[in-house]
């Protein structure tokens, strides 16, 4: 009799573990078919941003692109607020399905030492798709400074302490890390004067409120050829070549000075690979095009394409820089 019964149990415990094993199949089939299917509904491209400036038009192009090649609509929402946070969390919360993307600045990097009580991990909940655009800053002041190209600027400043204010977007901006990192490598003193956005930044140095702003080609550029604006550097590692004559930062005694801004996508974390992939291709194949070229071009940026592996080590530099930035300037979230 209790033989009969160990054989039994034996018996009803190999039928739960074939059961077991069966309902593990079907599932992994019917992940791997999902997979296989995708897309097969729309997907969102979420911009922590307000429509206009410089990341809007960038995600357009690209949703626009892309949808044909994936077969899908491809939707640009835009959900802006908290210095880029209240979108980034929200495809953080989303399924890692690849049905909704983040398309971000590079100030993305400053979240983790600038940003306070966030609700997301940058590196952990996030997943690098493709570093998609590069741009460069450029180093404009008003026309009224009596300086022409970076060595003045310097001059000028160790002459006249505390009288150079620089603004910038807002406090913990790219502008304003970028000032202070210029004002470290040049060894020189100015005032930082926060606005509440890019325009009244401009607007404040159109007006002499401010005399020098570190502002994007696709922003200030307009204002330079106008004249109500002096460029005096670009601080990419080369010139541009649409501004030959405007020099490199690090082409005055301010040596190995480089600041790029990107543009980059990213997926919530977990993301399954093959989505990850079919999406990379469709992204690189968009900045493959001459038209999109040409379209980055007048707006002062050229496209990238670096992979994801690529784009999370720049990613990982990038936070590493600016924390020092950070720290060492004794920048807080206000």
């Amino acid at each position: 009799m209790i033989k009969t019964s160990r054989n039994f149990l034996r018996l009803a415990v190999s039928c739960a573990l074939v059961a077991a094993a069966g309902t593990g199949l079907v599932a992994q089939a019917q992940g791997n078919s999902s997979t296989a299917a995708y897309p097969d509904r729309p997907i969102r491209i979420i911009v922590p941003y307000p429509p206009g400036g410089t990341t809007d038009p960038v995600a357009r192009l690209l949703a626009a692109d892309i949808g044909p090649r994936l077969g899908q609509a491809v939707i640009v929402d835009n959900r802006a607020g908290a210095a880029g946070s209240i979108g980034t969390e929200a495809v953080v919360r989303s399924p890692a399905d690849g049905y909704t993307l983040l398309l971000h600045t590079s100030a993305i990097a400053t979240d983790p030492s600038f940003k306070k009580n966030l609700n997301y991990n940058v590196r952990k909940d996030l997943a690098p798709l493709m570093l998609a655009v590069t741009g460069a800053y450029m180093v404009v002041v008003n026309p009224s400074l009596p300086v022409k190209n970076v060595n003045e600027l310097i001059a000028y400043a160790k002459a006249n302490p505390g009288k150079l204010n620089y603004g910038s977007a807002g406090q913990g901006s790219s502008g304003h890390l970028i000032g202070e990192l210029f004002k470290r490598s040049a060894g020189i003193d100015m005032i930082h004067v926060p606005y509440k956005g890019g325009g009244p930044s401009i607007a404040g140095l159109v007006g002499n409120e401010v005399q020098v702003l570190f502002d994007t080609v696709n922003s200030s550029g307009p204002l330079v050829k106008d004249g109500k604006l002096r460029a005096i550097a670009i601080t990419s590692p080369q010139r541009l070549a649409t501004w030959p004559d405007l020099p490199a930062v690090n082409e005055s005694d301010v040596k190995n000075f480089s600041v790029l801004f990107w543009i980059g996508l990213f997926a919530p974390a977990r993301t399954p690979a093959p989505i990850i992939d079919k999406l990379y291709a469709a992204l690189h194949a968009t900045l493959e095009t001459p038209t999109f070229k040409e379209r980055l071009v007048g707006m002062g940026m050229s496209a990238d394409g670096r992979s994801p592996a690529e784009f999370g080590g720049v990613l990982d530099a990038d936070i590493l820089q600016w924390k020092s930035v950070i720290e060492s300037a004794r920048i807080e979230q206000q």
